[in-house]
């Protein structure tokens, strides 16, 4: 049951046909982990939190630095030097006292992925590395978890989501991870943010489609990005969907798995 003050915290979407009172019911039992409180964690965190999740999951091992603000904007210039974990909660906390927040300092590894994601019912993953974007999709694999994976760079980004776990309605399975990017570019030829830059509303926009992404899966309305992938293009504003399938070879779910 929702207090008066939820009721009315959350009235524009429980008048909504796709979300009303169920499906705000649906946020409050959730349970999200938040890969990453950086440049798409941040808006994504703060969109979770202000639809009414009711546990979030953060796993970051960083401090806030002051080159962060640029475009992490659930931190503050007085946050510098502190846990992004605790940043971030604060920052959620501040914004919807009624979210339960669960930080988990350390970082992802294939070592800890599984035990970290068996504990929700869907991971947002934004973090900034192929390491660790194998790793969650792996784990999430393994745990039938959705997953919903973002990527950016200096003026563009891509977005989908993946539940191998399942069919298609074809009857195969759902694409994997390794479905869409069998192998990680070799060492070097990805610059870093610190090395290329990048524009920080970009994170502000994917971070925003990630929460978005994540509600829709939750309260389960319109065509979600199994299958698909979304790619934004900022430098023309333009923004383009490919769909892509289930790799009979993936190391997952084909056929010699």
């Amino acid at each position: 049951m929702f207090s008066a003050e939820e009721l009315e915290r959350y009235a524009r979407h429980i008048v909504l046909r796709e979300v009303g009172g169920p499906g705000q019911q649906k946020l409050k039992a959730a349970r999200v982990l938040v890969i990453g409180a950086g440049g798409l964690g941040a808006p994504l965190l703060l969109y979770l939190a202000a639809a009414g999740v009711g546990t979030i999951g953060i796993v970051d091992d960083d401090g806030v630095a002051l080159s962060n603000l640029q475009r992490q904007v659930i931190h503050r210039t007085d946050d510098v030097d502190i846990l992004k974990t605790e940043s971030a909660a604060n920052a959620i906390r501040r914004l919807n006292p009624h979210v339960e927040v669960v930080s988990h300092v350390t970082r992802l590894t294939v070592a800890n992925a599984r035990d970290l994601v068996s504990g929700y019912d869907i991971v947002a993953d934004g973090s900034d590395n192929f390491a660790t974007r194998y790793a969650v999709s792996d784990a999430c694999f393994h745990e039938g978890k959705p997953l919903v994976t973002a990527a950016v760079g200096t003026f563009d980004a891509t977005l989908t989501t993946l539940r191998p776990h399942e069919k298609a309605a074809d009857g195969r399975p759902n694409p994997t991870y390794r479905c869409l990017f069998p192998d990680a570019p070799p060492p070097g030829t990805v610059p870093s943010c610190q090395e290329a830059g990048i524009l920080g509303a970009l994170t502000g926009i994917v971070g925003s489609m990630m929460a978005l992404e994540v509600i829709r899966e939750i309260v389960g309305f319109g065509e979600g990005l199994v299958g698909r992938l979304l790619m934004v293009d900022t430098r023309a504003m333009r923004f383009e969907t490919v769909r892509y399938r289930w790799d009979p070879e993936n190391p997952l779910n084909g056929r010699g798995a």
